[in-house]
């Protein structure tokens, strides 16, 4: 207990943030993962009560709460809870990056969108993982209309990443993106074309790699214009890859999961 404590200290707590994440993230057993995942959160947890400041406890804390509703639970109350958890720590992470941040929700758009027009690259991290964690909270809240017009503020932060660094996170932003621009239909003001290009974005900046960039791409853009051929195309993609990709690992295995069961149920859809 001694040896442990004294590797929580300073920097090595850090580390330990750090390497707890990328532990998770390198993991391709789906299983392992679900059934060890809520130990880490509660770790997590314990140490965010002893450093309640510490940016990279609380970034790690938003990352795997979002990672854990999103791809193990399936309650949608209790997902909805895992988000709002989720929010709350990517929200304390970049008050304590930038005082400024502290008011993200409270402020209007255009203040919103002036403070990340300041963003520099040193910002990234955080930026990414507040969009990220605000996107799956508004997914499990979508009855909450004050949610929903927070979709404004997901979009500003993922087109601030893309613009101070495309490629970072393996340009994971786009992929947020295209889902923000295939919820509706061209007819009621979506953004098909923007969708498919962010996307393809998405699959070229990991060169091939992020494989739930295809899967999204396939489900969010190919059902909404019913195209089956790029459908079962992308898929089959996504089924004959490896998914042992440096930080990619556990989101491919997923990816795997669900391109199966997105095939599986195409003939039903188109």
């Amino acid at each position: 207990m001694a040896g442990l404590m004294l590797i929580l200290q300073g920097c090595g707590l850090t580390r330990v943030g750090d390497s707890l994440g990328q532990g998770v993230r390198q993991n391709g057993d789906l299983d392992t993962v679900e059934a060890g995942l809520p130990s880490y959160l509660l770790m997590i947890d314990g140490l965010i009560v002893n450093w309640p400041e510490r940016q990279s406890l609380l970034l790690t804390g938003a990352d795997l709460y979002g990672a854990y509703a999103g791809l193990f639970v399936d309650d949608e109350a209790r997902a909805a809870r895992l988000n709002a958890r989720a929010l709350d720590y990517a929200l304390r992470a970049a008050c304590v990056h930038q005082d400024e941040y502290c008011r993200a929700r409270e402020m209007d758009v255009p203040a919103f969108e002036s403070l990340l027009a300041e963003a520099d690259t040193g910002d990234l991290p955080v930026l990414f993982t507040l969009g990220g964690a605000w996107a799956g909270y508004i997914q499990t809240h979508s009855d909450d209309w004050n949610a929903v017009a927070e979709l404004s503020r997901v979009r500003l932060l993922m087109e601030r990443v893309v613009a101070l660094d495309e490629h970072y996170q393996y340009g994971q932003a786009y992929m947020y993106l295209g889902v923000l621009n295939s919820l509706l239909p061209a007819s009621l003001g979506g953004q098909p074309d923007a969708a498919r290009d962010a996307f393809q974005r998405a699959i070229e900046l990991s060169d091939g790699d992020n494989l739930l960039a295809r899967v999204l791409y396939a489900q969010h853009y190919a059902r909404l214009v019913f195209d089956r051929d790029l459908h079962d195309e992308q898929l089959r993609r996504v089924l004959d890859a490896d998914v042992d990709v440096p930080d990619l690992t556990l989101q491919n295995a997923y990816a795997k999961r669900e391109a199966r069961r997105l095939l599986d149920s195409a003939d039903e859809y188109f």
